[in-house]
């Protein structure tokens, strides 16, 4: 018995002996150079040339001297660099024929011995590994990318070309949300292949990230949601200490919670940064042998050797245990195992005397793997480089490209110590404020979804002649939305009257945010029109001010820039929808409503019976030339600026006609709210109900984008009340780019004029007869 294993392994060594040397002897002639050729080398490192069957091949070189297979000492001894460079390659050529001529005759011995046994050739059928891979122990981490329990080597099997790649995520919350943005900024942004992500959320994820993606329209990207409210009752039973609660351990129950057709899957934290293509990661798939189903790089940390203080009791743990940041999961094999029985009763057996667990589900992996340590292939330290404090993820690299996977797995993330934190830092922060637009590139031979999606039909119809054309365009462009930015907490009132304040803002306007905070305690909705970089420093500027942080009632919705215009009623429009209140008042951030005017619209909503009419309460709109006002705390005070000079009416000076409807005369002595008629140009600000049209998108930038929803609030018979104890005071600040352009350019004013002549058509077909009215109003005017 013992004979026919020296003779497998005799065969097997001579197969790998006919396969490297023909190929790399060749190479060596006719290119002069080792350049390029380390891993094939390293393979040959890392055969015994001493023994028997190797001999004739170290015989090529220097009379029976085996040259050295170091890159550098390659060079230096080669043709190119040495002065008999031809006088060696002749003789070289001479062995090399010698050589051949044994190949050959081992050829016929090897294909002998497999023609009387093919059941030992199945047997030693192996696949070939990427040095870079494997299931290396605890020495390979200070390898770093030297790692592997075989010594197999070649390339790694390639993923093929529109091969989707699975990626799973459990993402709860508003904070892990935008983690996940960045996650997939990273993933995105080295892919080559489709992806399909499978993101086990909340309610509150799953509306902010479904947004997202269907507006991120990134191409060759599918995601799916999976319910983690209903997974709660699956593992409630596991007490748990870690800072992700109950949802740190829901990866348990994939093999339950993804489509039963899905054989393998990639799962990863949310607090992961790629730094390499996903694929390489997927191919390593192709290396589990055996009963191996899970594919984990080793913990990084003392943690599970029980060292980091007195009596610290970590679960069991096979060595330094595994880290479940990154986790490759053979689904199909698991099922078939039994996962689902196999980790709960090893996790009822521990909890016994652990009580319960610290780190989430990595205990419970562990505590499995224990047990059963074939189950899991060992990755390479650098996939998966942890920088919680005192781990030794400084051993998984020698240098920059030796990276692979970042993971920041401490509670301190970013303000984490390691020796190069400000690299790891900077990497993440690149991906953080990276223009999420350029990510929809195609990947080009590969079918995607939105390759035919309804932008690019409407988009394909317009004409790019016409010198309106980018105001056209701009009606049709999908922005990507990131609702629910920061921390949102809502309470809906008893008496079902309550008001949002709806308005947008870029990132010029920020510095009213706080104030409008203190004159509105009420709930408010925010639309925000930002570039990725602005939406991370609005990030800063919120966390850093204790107003905004006090307040929890407040919706951020970024909307990322893209194209030329300020797209100003598609920004309202995001705020109107996403409101969670009965009521919205339609502001701009520009105004700060007066003290109390949250609980005085409440009493108004009943007092004109807003529930069960058509009714738009309008709040008289005035305005300050100085910047440092002292601000009116009654009716009778404004009343006292407006004859000092110190106010006036919202643009008294020079567009008269938006507000002059609103009858200031009659509002200085009005004790009783009082009904106004629509007129050419009217644009108050007003609180209707939030089933209330929306805002016409066509409008960008200056110019009709308020009138025209005013237009068809009174199109559709809403009536116009004026409050008699309501104002709001619009402040100063400098001249918008979008008004600049429109007093500038005259094509501007133009393409202006003709989406109104548009609008006014569209109006008619839509309220036939009673539209008409809108045409004669706007040539009278």
């Amino acid at each position: 018995m013992l004979g026919i294993c020296r003779g497998r392994r005799k065969f097997l060594a001579a197969s790998l002996t006919l396969l490297c040397i023909p190929a790399i002897t060749w190479i060596y002639l006719f290119a002069g150079s080792f350049e390029g050729l380390e891993p094939w080398l390293l393979c040959l490192q890392s055969r015994p040339w001493d023994q028997p069957l190797y001999r004739p091949i170290v015989a090529l070189w220097n009379d029976g001297k085996p040259v050295s297979l170091s890159p550098l000492e390659s060079q230096e001894h080669s043709p190119r660099y040495t002065a008999s460079s031809q006088r060696e390659r002749e003789s070289l050529e001479v062995r090399v024929r010698e050589v051949e001529e044994e190949n050959r005759a081992l050829r016929r011995q090897l294909s002998l011995a497999q023609g009387r046994s093919p059941a030992h050739r199945r047997g030693n059928h192996s696949k070939t590994y990427s040095m870079e891979e494997g299931t290396g122990d605890s020495e390979n981490l200070r390898a770093g990318i030297v790692a592997g329990n075989s010594s197999e080597c070649g390339q790694q099997p390639a993923v093929e070309k529109c091969e989707t790649i699975h990626v799973a995520i459990v993402c709860a919350g508003y904070n892990a949300s935008r983690d996940v943005v960045t996650l997939v900024k990273s993933v995105l942004f080295h892919r080559r292949n489709p992806l399909h992500f499978h993101l086990i959320a909340d309610s509150i994820a799953e509306q902010i990230l479904a947004t997202l993606f269907q507006t991120w329209m990134v191409p060759a990207v599918r995601v799916d949601f999976y319910n983690a409210d209903e997974l709660k009752s699956e593992v409630s039973w596991i007490p748990n200490k870690h800072y992700s609660g109950i949802y740190g351990l829901m990866k348990l129950v994939l093999t339950k919670t993804l489509p039963a057709n899905l054989e393998r899957v990639i799962v990863l934290d949310t607090d992961i940064t790629f730094a390499t293509d996903i694929a390489e990661l997927w191919a390593v798939f192709h290396k589990f042998k055996g009963q191996q189903v899970l594919g984990l790089v080793e913990n990084q940390s003392d943690w599970y050797l029980g060292n980091l203080w007195k009596n610290h009791r970590p679960w069991p743990a096979l060595g330094r245990g595994y880290n479940t940041g990154v986790i490759l999961l053979l689904l199909d094999k698991l099922r078939k195992m039994k996962w689902e029985q196999m980790w709960r009763l090893t996790a009822e057996r521990e909890l016994m005397g652990m009580l319960s667990t610290s780190l989430a589900d990595q205990d419970i992996f562990n505590a499995v793997i224990k047990q059963n340590p074939f189950l899991v292939y060992q990755l390479p330290c650098f996939w998966n480089v942890q920088l919680s404090d005192h781990t030794r993820s400084e051993q998984c690299y020698r240098d920059v490209s030796d990276l692979k996977v970042i993971h920041w797995n401490s509670p301190k993330k970013l303000r984490v110590k390691n020796k190069h934190v400000e690299f790891f830092r900077n990497l993440y922060l690149t991906f953080l404020e990276y223009d999420g637009n350029l990510l929809r590139r195609e990947l080009f031979g590969c079918p995607s979804e939105t390759d035919v999606n309804s932008e690019n039909k409407q988009l394909s119809e317009l004409d790019e002649d016409d010198l309106c054309y980018e105001f056209r365009r701009e009606r049709f462009t999908v922005h990507r939305t990131h609702l629910y930015f920061l921390h949102y907490e809502y309470e809906p009132a008893a008496d079902n009257t309550d008001v949002t304040l709806v308005a947008q803002l870029s990132m010029d306007r920020l510095q009213m945010l706080e104030a409008i905070c203190k004159h509105w305690e009420g709930p408010i909705s925010l639309a925000l029109y930002l570039s990725d970089a602005e939406a991370q420093q609005f990030l800063r500027y919120a966390q850093g001010s204790e107003v905004l942080m006090s307040r929890h009632n407040v919706g951020y919705h970024i909307v990322y820039k893209e194209g030329q215009f300020y797209p100003v009623n598609l920004l309202r429009n995001v705020a109107m929808k996403h409101i969670s209140t009965p009521y919205m008042f339609l502001s701009d951030i520009d105004f700060l409503p007066m003290y109390g005017l949250y609980e005085y619209l409440r009493k108004s909503v009943i007092q004109l019976d807003l529930a069960n009419t058509k009714k738009a309460m309008i709040v008289p709109a005035f305005e300050t030339l100085r910047y440092r006002l002292s601000f009116p705390k009654s009716k009778a005070e404004l009343l006292s600026m407006l004859d000092m000079g110190t106010l006036f009416t919202f643009r008294y000076h020079v567009w008269t006609k938006g507000h002059a409807p609103t009858n200031f005369a009659k509002w200085r002595t009005a004790t009783t709210p009082y009904r106004v008629e629509w007129e050419a140009d009217f644009e108050p600000y007003v609180v209707v109900r939030r089933d209330c049209p929306e805002y016409d998108r066509r409008f960008v930038g200056f110019g009709w984008n308020k009138v025209a929803h005013i237009m068809e609030l009174d199109a559709q018979e809403y009536e116009f009340t004026v409050l008699p104890n309501a104002y709001m005071i619009h402040m100063p600040h400098a001249p918008s780019f979008d008004i600049t352009k429109f007093r500038s350019n005259k094509q501007y004013r133009i393409c202006l004029k003709t989406l109104k002549e548009e609008f006014q058509q569209d109006m008619s077909r839509r309220y036939g007869f009673a539209a008409l009215k809108y045409l004669t109003a706007e040539n009278n005017s």
